[in-house]
């Protein structure tokens, strides 16, 4: 990403490096200080022009939808706190400001059987060449990581070797989204597919040194990018490929990598609440085990039941789409 270019760059660059040398490591602060950086630049703003009415024209020329619109300003809200903190401003000029009003969201939602199905496609398209087949074993293996374990999709790339541990049948995952390392079990089927994984890796790398469970090229990890092409191709192979789709004030998101988290999720409170138990007590093991830094972030799920009940309110959307 290019430099900060504003009369505001030493503050935007100490602002950043304070926020990482606290534990925040959310990669869209940088994005987000870019686009104000860039409007200020155009603009040929001074400290004089940091006024509530500059930063309500703001909230009007921003382009892009409420949600990134809303992030962008959160950002530079707190940026211009950690100004005031400094002595710099005497009170911050968007603390007034208010947000765009935004879409509820509905996560995309695989059934156990879709995600089946889905890993099932991908093992067998599972190239037999000795150029090709570690490689999509591994992309096969962190497909499964990311369904059976609701990871978020840098985690199982990120894995070394000693973050598996065999004896125990857990794996460690270091320093994630909010810098908060966790321990998880891994179910037993898993632990079947990571230990002919590994067998399969011994024997076609040998004494290669790769420190990462799923090795990319030079001593690197798999690339993200390899994860993204077999997904969406599993996705189309079992028929549920579809856009997303704004309806009113509801978007009801397309099938993405991380829809398999959501799903993950969804699946398992369904499943203790068809055990008869309370979805509810579950929660905070839940949001243990996915790594939220929050309760609510967990709670969320309760609100969609299953694929099932995800695609009758997209159906009943569609229905009354005139009416609305």
């Amino acid at each position: 990403m290019k430099p900060f270019e504003s009369f505001m760059v030493s503050e935007l660059e100490e602002y950043i490096l304070y926020r990482a040398s606290i534990g925040f490591t959310d990669r869209s602060l940088k994005s987000h200080l870019h686009t104000f950086d860039q409007y200020i630049r155009e603009k040929e703003a001074d400290w004089d022009t940091f006024t509530p009415a500059f930063f309500l024209k703001v909230r009007k020329e921003l382009k892009g939808d409420p949600r990134t619109v809303n992030g962008i300003l959160s950002a530079i809200r707190g940026f211009f706190q950690y100004l005031l903190r400094k002595g710099i401003y005497e009170e911050n000029p968007l603390q007034d400001i208010p947000p765009h009003a935004e879409n509820a969201y509905i996560p995309f939602v695989f059934s156990p059987h879709e995600i089946e199905q889905m890993l099932r496609f991908i093992q067998k398209r599972l190239r037999k060449t000795s150029e090709h087949f570690l490689k999509d074993l591994s992309v096969y293996v962190a497909a499964l990581l990311l369904a059976r374990c609701g990871m978020r999709i840098s985690e199982p790339l990120r894995l070394r070797l000693e973050h598996y541990r065999s004896k125990e049948g857990t794996i460690y995952i270091e320093k994630t989204k909010f810098s908060k390392d966790r321990l998880i079990p891994v179910p037993i089927t898993v632990i079947n597919e990571i230990s002919n994984y590994l067998s399969v890796r011994n024997a076609l790398m040998g004494k290669d040194q790769n420190p990462y469970l799923f090795p990319g090229t030079n001593s690197k990890r798999l690339s993200i990018n390899s994860i993204y092409p077999v997904f969406h191709q599993a996705v189309k192979d079992i028929g549920i490929d579809q856009p997303r789709r704004i309806i009113a004030n509801t978007t009801f998101g397309a099938p993405t990598v991380h829809s398999l988290r959501h799903s993950f999720a969804i699946n398992t409170l369904k499943r203790i609440n068809d055990q008869k138990k309370s979805p509810q007590n579950a929660l905070p093991i839940l949001a243990a085990y996915m790594g939220h830094t929050k309760y609510r972030y967990t709670a969320v799920y309760l609100k969609v039941l299953d694929a099932e009940h995800r695609q009758g309110l997209v159906d009943f959307a569609i229905s009354r789409q005139e009416e609305i």
